[in-house]
């Protein structure tokens, strides 16, 4: 939801999503847990939005409504799930509805069939532009130069690392540095990228397996 005063506050967009739909994601998380920890607010909160003309919401989907339905909560996550659906459906407010899952296979049917969302897309792993850019900006808040470090070399590295990652392996360089009262040099990050397994290794099985479920059914996108 906005925070008190922000309206007319001018925004910078980021992502193709968030310039093509005029909303900042990082800006309108509303992280909500149905299941096993159930809490029906999620409702209270959706409802809360819709009084306010224009407002996003944002829902971690996976961890709201996965796995829903069963004996363990007494079928109070099914009803909260029913309701919110309902809500989705009927809803009359100017409310942009933005739902986001790492582990779709976990997700209830409903929520993936034709109509439910206006759009399903599927968000790869950064590609090389991409982690330049990672890496820029997460140099900078670390106020770092992101002219002094070869970007291309430190995407070229990276590949098949996330986001989360990319940023893991600046603060860790940062860290060694730091220890050995250093700067921060690119042979510092590439060190930090040889010692990291990202998941796209660990978990390399899965993610394929979630690409294959992505093709054909959503819209790439980055």
């Amino acid at each position: 939801m906005r925070e008190p005063g922000r309206q007319g506050r001018p925004r910078k967009f980021g992502s193709p999503l968030e310039v093509a739909v005029g909303i900042r994601l990082d800006d309108v998380d509303v992280p909500v847990r149905i299941h096993p920890h159930v809490d029906p607010r999620v409702i209270a909160q959706a409802q809360g939005v819709e009084r306010v003309d224009g407002d996003p919401l944002e829902l971690r989907i996976e961890k709201a409504f996965a796995e829903s339905g069963g004996s363990e909560d007494g079928g109070v996550s099914t009803r909260v799930l029913g309701t919110f659906l309902s809500w989705m459906q009927e809803r009359r407010g100017d409310v942009f509805v933005v739902a986001t899952a790492n582990a779709v296979e976990r997700l209830p049917p409903e929520f993936l069939r034709k109509g439910r969302f206006d759009e399903v897309f599927f968000v790869d792993l950064p590609d090389d532009e991409t982690r330049r850019a990672i890496f820029r900006i997460h140099l900078a808040r670390r106020n770092q130069l992101p002219e002094r470090f070869d970007l291309a070399a430190l995407a070229a590295a990276t590949e098949g690392f996330s986001g989360a990652e990319i940023e893991q392996v600046v603060i860790a360089a940062l860290y060694t540095v730091f220890a050995a009262s250093a700067d921060l040099t690119d042979d510092a990050l590439l060190a930090e990228v040889a010692a990291t397994r990202p998941l796209s290794v660990v978990a390399a099985e899965r993610i394929q397996a979630l690409r294959r479920w992505a093709a054909g059914r959503t819209v790439p996108a980055s």
